[in-house]
Formats: C-alpha cells, structure tokens, sequence
C-alpha cells in the first residue's frame, strides 16, 4: 500500500463501532484522507524505491569500512581462523566422517557392534567384528580414503579400537540427543517420564522420555536416552537429576510434570525420585502416565511380595500364549467347550485373548473369568503325550499351570480384582476424552470415600473376598491352605488361632487398601487436581458446564508461565464469550490439541500458554498417534534385540532413526574431545 498503514506484530484486535462518528457532528466536518490518482501513486513508489536503495549502499559501505578497521585491529586474529586444513588434517577429517557413517548406518539399522563371539571360534582363528566388516566391506566398494590409511595394515588387526569406537558412538548419541533437546528448550516447557527399567548387556537401566509441545504446536513425546539403574533410591534421584540437568542441559524449572511407569518392586524406589524433584522444583507435579491403566499402575506399587509374583505371572502366561498361534487356537477350543451356553461371554474372552490384555484396567476380571480356561489348556498342552508342543512349551506349561493352581495366586487375584473395583472406572475416565479427565478429577472424593469405607469394614469385605477365592479355589481343584513358606518358617508350629482368612487379611487385604488409599492421595495431589480443574479452558468441556467457569481460581499455580497474567481474567472473558456466542455450524473443539491448533488462538496468548502447560501434564493422552513413536519405537526395540546385543548409544540411533545428524558437527567434536 502506497500509505504504509501496517499492523504491528502485537497488535491486538478490538472490537470497534463503526458508526459512532454519524452520531457526533463534529466528527462530520473532519479532513478525509486524500484519495491518490495512479500517477501519484507510481511517483511514490519510485521515491521509496530509491530511498531503500540510497539505504542498502550507505548500509554496505558502512559494514566494508567496519570489516576493513576490524581487520586492522585483529588481522592476525582472522589470519589464524583463516588458514587452511593441511591435506594429512583433511584426510583426517574424511576418514572419521567414513568411520561415523558406518556407525550410524550400524545404529539406524540395528546391528550390533560385535560379530561372533569369540569362545565359539577354534583358537588361531581371527574373525572381524560387525564394525570391521562393514569397513572392509566399504574399501571394497572403493573408499579411497579408507583404502590409503589401511592398505598397509596386517589383515587380522583391528581397524578402530573397542575405546575408540565407544568415544564415537557416545558423540553420535550425544548429537543426535540434541537435536531433539534443542526443540524442547525452544518450547521452554516440558514434562519427564520414564518406562519400566530394562536390561542392557546385563546392567539394569531406565529408559527416559521427554514430552513437549513443538513449533507446529503438537504435543509430542520423544525417547532421549537411558540411565543407569541405582539400587539406592537417594543415589538415583541425585544421578537422575544430574544427568538431565548437567548432561543434557534442560532446565528443570521448566519441567511441569513426571511420571514413572514401573515394574513390581521398583513402585517405591521411583516414588523417592519424585519427591527429591518435588521439593527442589514444587512445579513438577507428579502424575499418572496416560500409556498406563491406573489399576496396574497401582497393583504393581502395592509393596506385597505376593502381588509382584502374581504380577509377573500373569505377564508369563500372557506372553507364552502370545508366542504360540497354536496355543491361542487351543485356549480358544478350551474357552467353547466352557462356554457353550454363554457362547456371547466366550466370544468376548476369545477377542480378550488376542490382545494385550494385562494392560487392561479389568485385567484382574478378565483373569478371574479366564483362569479355569488357561488352566485346563496348559494342563492339556504339558500332559499331551504326543508330538504336537515342542519341550519348551510342555515345560513351562507344566510350571505355569502350577503357579495358576496355587491358593496364594487365587486369593491374590480376587482380592486385587475387588478392590481396584472401585478405581476401574475412575481410571477409565482418565484414559478418556478431556472432558472424561476434567470430570474424573471432581469424582476422587467419592472413589476415597468408598475405599476409607471398605477399610473401616475390612472384615466383612475381606470374608465376602476369601469367599469367592474359596469357590473359585473348588472349582479348580486346589486345597485351601497357608502357603508352604508360611509352615515351612513355622516349623510346624502353627498357632491353631491363625486360620488361612486371617492370615490373608493381615499380610494381603489390609495393607493393599491401605496402600492404594495413600497412593491415590499422593498421586493426585491438591497442585495436580487444580491443573486438572483448568481442563475447563477446553471449549467442549465449557460448554458442558453451560460456559459458567472459574479458571482464573485453578491457574494461580501457572501464573508465572503466563506472557501477560495481569489480563488474564479479561481474556478468559472474552474466550468464553467467543465460545458462547459462536454461530450455529461451529462445533466447540473437544481438546486440547484442536484447541492450540485453532487459527486464532494466538490472540489469546494466556489461554494459548496455559493449554501449552496442561497439554504435556503426563496424565494426558498424546491426541495424534504419530507423535507418541518415542515409546513405540522403544518398545520395538526391545523386544527385537537380544539382551546382551543391546548397546544404549545404538539404541537411541535406532529409536531417533529420522532424526537428522550433522556428520561435520560429530567430526568436529570428537577432534576437539580426543586430539
């Protein structure tokens, strides 16, 4: 435009009255801006041309005389960052570039860095590594530059040194790493979770992942790498905390959420690291991770040593059946004959079967209805005398079946399936839509409530409960006893007065109610239930509560977060305005992502900011599949790597493989780091 009216970048749009001014006679007589002819128009542009022009080389020359004085100054300076690479130096340079695209292409596809193991070679013979090979492989396909610094080299000699080739793979995970940090520390915000502890070439560790919400404003949540498992909690919590600060530079005082997905066992251990965080960063509200059903999540905290081996043999029977199609066609066979006249309820089981169903929040019903089912397959596979299972399969068919048919693992699972009853649909609702989350949060008083009443009336909960575990007992066939390290520590001299009920509800009922009593309170804790509160900043959840809402009460905790919290109220005035009186083909947004992706939701930067922080709480379930891959990739990884094969350097190549890696940035560092 010839007038140069342009809006500024912060400019906030108002509504204005534009007909104000007919009612004000003195605003009639007031100059009107003069209406330009095209001549003048050109003849204006033509003027600001030039003068844009006369600017640029004023501009130039100004910067020529700078560099010319700068060089004075400092010529000896530019003189010495100007000189250039010898030739030795630059094929330097390219044989590490070869040697780190090899590692690399090793890591993107996952092959292990050693090739045989040496005890199976006869002795005398030389056999090279996964490395060397590919090395060779490639002076075969023509690199000159590897060629020139090997050719003379004896041929059972090691290329590039075990040492040499871990500092390598350290830089590779190091550059990649940052990739992805360097995008969390442009969110600013971000939230910390880690998966269950895994194995590494015999050495415990914990996979980290970080959640953030990127430049597209999508919520993501990506793997940044492993840490080394301590068995002393304080330990851990302290190398945790370093190794995300020190190591990999995020602020902590940025994180504004955590969560730990765990095994049996570690529950406690991670429940230290949270509160040594929560007191060094009070924002870093503790939560559920959405990739887990609460009920398991708190059946394998409860700190019984019979729930953790319940626990761990479900997963074996779940995960024998998933390995064998054969088996699953037996255990459907098993299921018909069952269920034959309940054909709807055998079909439904069936279905069950074939997923992941441990990971169900009615994992424990599931199983109740499933046990006399899986018993008589495995009992069927491990006394079948013909060819049909290999020994694996018998063997621990024979052991599983054991397990199922122990009264221990009986009463453990009823007990587990009544009490985390009265969680199940609280915890489905926080699996559920962001409306199911926001309502889930108001009914935690009740489902207390209802768990502070069992415990008052444990005796009477507790006789219904061994009850049920009795008939389920008969049917299968078992004897209903103390367990045998129960007697066997006794000496046979049992106390006639502990009978079996009484021992189960000291050492199993009591302390499980009591335990997922506290777990609940400290997990959704007053800071977590506020952040949960402010999911009413959704339109679809302002709309179910008539657009009558309080987020300005809840958002307190955030108020530091926010670019302007002085015009915070206004501006959840106008946002709920603009929601109430939409017109009548708009459909409210149901989340959070539709909501921050919302072509106008930058002119309500606090709403934006605080949908930005609720967005990577943990609890919240990643809304596009396609940026929750951190895990999946994980898990993928995992399950198709051999345990000692496993490296956590070529792990996070592998997990990251489309992240981009700058070749001349890894040369660079390891020439500065190992000169």
């Amino acid at each position: 435009s010839p007038y140069r009216t342009v809006l500024r970048d912060n400019a906030v749009p108002t509504i204005f009255d534009l007909t104000s001014h007919l009612n004000n006679p003195h605003s009639r007589h007031r100059k009107r801006i003069k209406e330009l002819s095209e001549d003048e128009i050109r003849t204006l542009k033509q003027q600001k041309i030039e003068a844009f022009e006369r600017e640029q080389a004023t501009q130039e020359l100004n910067e020529g005389n700078e560099q010319n004085a700068v060089s004075e100054e400092g010529g000896e300076e530019q003189e010495e960052e100007a000189v250039p690479l010898t030739l030795e130096e630059r094929e330097n340079k390219d044989y590490l570039k070869s040697l780190f695209e090899i590692l690399i292409l090793m890591g993107k596809q996952n092959i292990p860095l050693d090739g045989h193991n040496v005890d199976e070679l006869p002795e005398g013979i030389f056999t090279s590594d996964n490395f060397q090979a590919l090395l060779e492989y490639r002076i075969n396909a023509g690199d000159e530059v590897l060629r020139k610094r090997f050719e003379m080299t004896a041929v059972n000699l090691e290329y590039c040194s075990k040492t040499q080739q871990k500092q390598m793979l350290e830089i590779c995970e190091s550059c990649v790493r940052e990739e992805t940090l360097r995008e969390v520390r442009d969110s600013h915000f971000f939230s910390i979770v880690t998966d269950e502890v895994v194995d590494i070439a015999g050495e415990e560790h914990l996979p980290v992942l970080v959640r953030f919400v990127d430049d597209s404003h999508n919520l993501r949540e990506e793997f940044i790498g492993f840490l080394p498992y301590e068995a002393d909690p304080e330990i851990l919590a302290v190398k945790f905390h370093t190794t995300i600060t020190e190591k990999w530079g995020l602020n902590m005082e940025y994180c504004r959420g955590q969560a730990y997905i765990v095994s049996s066992g570690f529950a406690s251990k991670m429940k230290v690291v949270a509160t040594r965080l929560l007191e060094k960063y009070p924002q870093a509200v503790y939560t559920l991770c959405s990739s887990c059903a609460l009920n398991i999540w708190l059946a394998k905290s409860v700190p019984v040593v019979g729930v953790s081996i319940a626990l761990g043999t479900i997963e074996e029977v779940c995960c024998l059946f998933n390995q064998s199609p054969q088996l699953l066609v037996e255990l459907d066979n098993t299921i018909s004959v069952l269920f034959q006249n309940n054909e709807v309820k055998g079909n439904e089981l069936k279905e069950i079967c074939r997923s992941q169903w441990t990971g169900r929040h009615d994992a424990f019903e599931v199983l109740v209805d499933l046990i006399q089912a899986l018993v008589l397959c495995l009992d069927a596979v491990s006394s079948d005398s013909s060819v049909r299972w290999n020994n694996f399969i018998a063997g621990r068919a024979f052991v599983l079946s054991s397990a199922l048919t122990d009264f221990d693992f009986i009463v453990t699972i009823v007990i587990l399936k009544n009490v985390l009853s009265f969680t199940r649909a609280f915890g489905k609702n926080l699996q559920g839509q962001t409306s199911d989350v926001f309502f889930a949060a108001s009914s935690l008083t009740a489902v207390l409530h209802s768990l502070n009443e069992v415990m008052e009336n444990i005796e009477v909960y507790h006789e219904f409960w061994f009850e049920e575990a009795t008939n389920l007992a008969t049917k299968l066939d078992v004897q209903i006893k103390l367990p045998g390290k129960f007697r066997r520590a006794r000496q046979g001299n049992l106390d006639s007065e502990v009978t079996s009920e009484n021992y189960y509800k000291e050492i199993l009922s009591v302390p499980t109610v009591e335990h997922i009593i506290q777990e609940l309170k400290d997990i959704f804790s007053e800071q977590h239930l506020k952040a949960l509160k402010c999911l009413s900043l959704v339109p679809s959840v302002m709309g179910q509560l008539k657009f009558n809402t309080s987020e300005e009460h809840h958002a307190d905790m955030y108020k530091n977060d926010l670019p302007n919290p002085d015009t915070l109220s206004a501006e959840l005035h106008c946002w709920r305005i603009k929601w109430k009186h939409r017109g009548k083909d708009i459909e409210l947004p149901a989340t959070i992502y539709e909501a921050l992706h919302l072509p106008d939701i930058k002119f309500f930067p606090n709403v934006y900011a605080l949908l930005k922080v609720l967005c990577i709480l943990p609890v919240m379930k990643v809304e596009n599949e396609k940026y929750e891959i951190g895990r999946k990739r994980l898990k993928a990884y995992l399950k198709n790597t051999l345990t000692e094969q496993r490296s956590s350097n070529l792990a996070l190549l592998n997990i990251n493989f489309d992240i981009k890696h700058d070749l001349d940035l890894m040369v660079d560092t390891y020439i500065k780091l190992y000169p």
